[in-house]
């Protein structure tokens, strides 16, 4: 199993652990979702190791993870920042018309953001990621600031290597009535 250390996430880390909390959640009977597999052509083959060694990408991918908490579609994807800023172009314009279309469709869409600095994850409501688009589109900042996020959203980690998403997934729910 993963951990948490001092020198925090590396690599696909943070998609193994929110794989293995998906797992969890699906064990539990609370949420089925899925990682989207991000489309690919092979164009050179290693067929001795049976591997891909060149390859393109088909489409742009939308998210990383689509499914159904409770019977409410929910999509997200995880990004990693290793300052206390986080570049806008982090997240692709394709990226937020999915999720705002998603969202149009009664379906709940955010971001899991992993500051690897400080070792803390951060659910961000689709509703805040868009205002930092829009503000970024009239002429303001094209990144926000860790500062800038609501503490109500930071996900405290269980058993070394659980992300709690749906307790901060519940709370979103609970504004948006």
């Amino acid at each position: 199993m993963g951990t948490w250390n001092s020198r925090g996430l590396r690599g696909s880390t943070l998609e193994d652990m929110i794989n293995r909390t998906n797992e969890r959640y699906l064990e539990k009977g609370l949420a089925l979702i899925q990682k989207i597999p991000t489309p690919i052509t092979p164009v050179k083959m290693d067929k001795e190791h049976r591997q891909i060694t060149l390859a393109y990408f088909e489409q742009r991918s939308t998210v990383d993870y689509i499914g159904a908490v409770q019977g409410i579609p929910v999509c997200f994807d995880a990004k990693e920042c290793v300052a206390d800023t986080f570049p806008l172009q982090n997240i692709h314009r394709h990226q937020v018309k999915f999720m705002k279309d998603f969202e149009r469709q009664g379906g709940i869409a955010f971001l899991l953001i992993y500051y690897s600095a400080k070792n803390i994850l951060y659910y961000m409501r689709f509703c805040e990621a868009a205002d930092f688009w829009k503000r970024a589109e009239d002429g303001g900042r094209k990144s926000f600031r860790f500062d800038e996020l609501d503490p109500r959203f930071f996900l405290e980690l269980k058993g070394g290597c659980f992300i709690p998403y749906l307790d901060t997934l519940n709370l979103d729910l609970g504004l948006r009535d």
